[in-house]
């Protein structure tokens, strides 16, 4: 039983680390807010975050 959450909280970890988990909830919301729209493959999404983070840029060095 304690293996199995250690692998369970080391999974999560790896998930949040990597942005998959990420991508998983920006499924979800979308499916939420957009019911008959089809959900964007992880591919598509990667584009559409890029493209939202160099119109809307943050703090960055260069």
């Amino acid at each position: 039983m304690r293996l199995r959450q250690v692998l369970d909280g080391l999974r999560w970890y790896v998930r949040e680390f990597t942005g998959e988990a990420e991508y998983d909830r920006y499924c979800e919301r979308h499916r939420r807010n957009h019911p008959y729209a089809p959900v964007p493959t992880r591919r598509e999404y990667e584009r559409l975050r890029i493209q939202q983070q160099e119109a809307h840029p943050t703090s960055r060095c260069c």
